[in-house]
């Protein structure tokens, strides 16, 4: 049976009292850099995490939580973060902002190491695994922005990536569009909101009995405008040429228009381009992006709501938030003659 280390353990194993390991659990600020690092190389030999519930009686709240996202270059996770931080004010907490690159190693460093300095962690997780959740929830209020993918070990706040890709591309095909190629599949982490995209995309497909081809998939090595570009020129030399694109990511869609514009290539009179995440950009861009809109505020909002709630009673069911999307339909994708 596995034997819970305590914080006798790790005073023992870093070779300092338990009144030094207590200080630096509870942001003591005063504590010597060497000593510091004896005790977070105990913590995390040992696999230690305090119990929150005793930490609370003790002197209650940290007054901070902890937000991991993939990528605050990505705007969707940048405007996620700041109504995130406006939510969290009302509930009198200060966040602290970890950027994981979706990396299994960075999501488990959050999820083992930050228990002891925040009251909770709101976390985007693209490769962590449902036992790796339910290990650390026991312990430590967590709630999950993300999909079904995994299993319900913790408070989530889902966005449903199916149900809303393939509506984009029942819009595609409602407004003419037929030869639809996409950009952003990705399939180098455990769970990808580009993997319910590519699945959505194919049911509206199906539907309309029109075949996936696979030679219309472009994979991205990130969802950044660069990539968008050099995705313009792929999609510029297929034979024949797409009459519409899905991008999954906005930031990826301004790269593909802005490409298409150096190559000559028309949007929407040769090609049609829609995409993912309703940024401040996609009004702006020319022509104007059609995309899907998440409820960024709404699950901001959700989100720290389900965290004070599960802080305030572990012993509530584990709950399951899906928020709305919205299509808003642009200039760059409007029907072909």
């Amino acid at each position: 049976m596995h034997v819970r280390p305590r914080l006798a353990d790790v005073a023992a194993r870093a070779g300092v009292s338990e009144k030094t390991v207590s200080n630096l659990l509870n942001g003591y600020p005063y504590i010597s850099a060497t000593t510091r690092q004896k005790v977070e190389s105990a913590i995390s030999d040992l696999g230690y995490r305090p119990n929150l519930s005793a930490r609370s009686m003790g002197r209650g709240r940290t007054g901070f939580i902890a937000l991991a996202v993939p990528s605050l270059s990505n705007p969707h996770f940048a405007e996620l973060a700041g109504r995130v931080i406006e939510a969290a004010k009302r509930h009198h907490w200060t966040v602290l902002i970890e950027e994981t690159g979706g990396r299994k190693a960075s999501e488990d460093t959050v999820v083992s190491t930050m228990p002891y300095l925040v009251d909770g962690i709101i976390l985007h997780p693209e490769s962590l695994t449902d036992d790796d959740v339910e290990d650390r929830a026991r312990d430590t209020p967590i709630v999950l922005f993300g999909e079904r993918g995994l299993e319900l070990v913790a408070d989530r706040v889902v966005a449903d990536n199916v149900s809303a890709a393939d509506e984009i591309t029942q819009h595609l095909i409602d407004t003419g569009h037929r030869r639809i190629a996409t950009v952003g599949i990705r399939s180098d982490a455990h769970l990808q909101a580009s993997q319910f995209r590519d699945e959505g995309f194919r049911l509206a497909l199906s539907r309309n009995g029109i075949p996936f081809e696979d030679d219309l998939v472009i994979d991205v090595p990130d969802y950044s405008r660069a990539a968008g570009a050099g995705a313009a020129h792929i999609l510029a030399a297929m034979e024949p040429r797409p009459d519409a694109v899905l991008c999954f990511n906005t930031a990826v869609a301004a790269g593909v228009l802005s490409g298409l514009y150096a190559l000559g290539i028309r949007v929407p009179d040769q090609i049609g381009v829609a995409a993912f995440d309703d940024i401040d950009e996609a009004e702006f861009t020319a022509p104007p992006l059609t995309t899907i809109a998440w409820d960024v505020g709404g699950m901001a909002e959700e989100a720290v709501r389900l965290l004070a709630e599960r802080y305030d009673s572990r012993d509530l069911p584990t709950r399951d938030v899906t928020l709305q999307h919205t299509l808003k339909t642009r200039a760059s994708s409007t029907p072909r003659l």
